[in-house]
């Protein structure tokens, strides 16, 4: 039975028409943009990360030459890349950030070439191969992230919502813009502590968690006194998580009477707490504190923006509404980049969430500023 070469299209294409060379000449254009962008990245990075993206661009490469043959002598002039290409490659030259990587992971997932009849079988499994790649690149700067910016993002959108809502109910309320000023302060105020320390006990009570669960020294010092005929070390070394055969193993090792490397995953190891890096996912408890304090305050500063400038009543409403909106939906797109989600919906989904909370705010004090008075 015949089979098709990874080389070659799954099936024999139609004759080429002119919009196929107009594609094709925005597939080279786009394949060279993104073995440029992987190479930028690599410049910036050491390694085994730096050899990954080399290795990436070089696939890029090889699909650059499979539409530049198919071009032939209709390659024409050089196309520009796509606008998200362009950008791709802007901040790659100039920033190497993980929200580069998260942008590529989305560009790669929605690659054409499963559906394009002059795209190989290898192209398009390469393709979401490159997804693939990308993201694991990625979780490493995520992870990097994740606990300074998880604070961060938390605080900002607690800041924008709670005081926007706090800002709307008291107005709704009918009190004086000047108490609606005074309360939004207050509000900022109280909020921007109490996130830092709660971000602070938060952190450092799950650090310690995890400090009491790390195995001690105890083995070393306590197993020369051990009974052997009645030996708890084996099973210290069941509670770890080791079969039998493998605690009595580690066990008789730790008592002295004898060696063996013949298995490597029962030989003696040095107990010792694997290091701790401050970057990993739960961050450090003051980075936390202090990144949930500044971000919470940098968000509820926000809605008292018109009233701080001495605007009265509805519109300053209006105004610190559309100022929250526009900050809303950047953080809603920051976090769909980084999640290689669409941006767009992420923005979209922060900003009617918020925008909810103010208006159920705003009815709440509406109804008790009528009840009052």
């Amino acid at each position: 039975m015949p089979t098709t070469s990874p080389s070659e299209p799954a099936h024999k294409p139609r004759q080429p028409t002119p919009a196929d060379y107009r594609r094709w000449r925005q597939y080279l254009a786009d394949e060279r943009a993104e073995a440029s962008i992987y190479r930028a990245l690599a410049d910036r990075r050491e390694g085994e990360e730096r050899e990954i993206l080399l290795g990436l661009a070089d696939a890029e490469g090889r699909h650059e030459a499979h539409w530049t043959a198919l071009l032939g002598d209709q390659i024409g002039r050089p196309r520009a890349a796509s606008v998200r290409s362009q950008i791709l490659g802007f901040l790659a030259r100039h920033f190497g950030s993980v929200f580069v990587l998260a942008m590529a992971q989305r560009a790669e997932s929605r690659s054409p070439y499963s559906t394009d009849p002059y795209a190989t079988p290898a192209m398009a499994a390469d393709e979401r191969i490159h997804e693939e790649v990308v993201r694991g690149l990625a979780v490493r700067g995520r992870t990097r992230l994740s606990g300074s910016f998880r604070a961060a993002v938390f605080g900002a959108n607690d800041g924008l919502v709670s005081n926007l809502s706090l800002v709307t109910g008291m107005a709704a309320s009918g009190v004086s813009s000047h108490v609606v000023l005074l309360s939004g302060v207050a509000g900022l105020l109280a909020g921007a502590l109490s996130m830092g320390a709660g971000e602070y006990i938060s952190v450092r009570s799950q650090r310690e968690l995890l400090s009491a669960s790390r195995p001690t020294q105890v083995t070393l010092t306590a197993a020369p006194a051990l009974d052997l005929d009645q030996n708890e070390l084996v099973l210290v070394y069941k509670a770890r998580g080791m079969s039998q055969a493998a605690a009595e193993h580690r066990a008789a090792e730790r008592l002295g009477y004898f060696t063996c490397d013949c298995d490597p995953s029962l030989s003696l190891q040095p107990e010792r707490a694997a290091e701790e890096d401050e970057h990993e996912a739960i961050g450090s408890a003051w980075q936390a504190a202090i990144s949930s304090f500044c971000f919470f305050a940098s968000g509820a500063i926000v809605p008292i923006l018109p009233f701080l400038f001495g605007m009265v009543g509805v519109s300053a409403l209006v105004v610190a509404a559309v100022l929250v909106g526009l900050v809303l939906l950047g953080t809603g797109a920051v976090v769909g980049l980084l999640a290689g989600a669409s941006p767009l919906w992420r923005a979209m989904r922060q900003l009617l969430i918020g925008f909810g909370a103010a208006a159920v705010t705003y009815v709440l004090g509406w109804i008790f500023g009528a009840a009052v008075g």
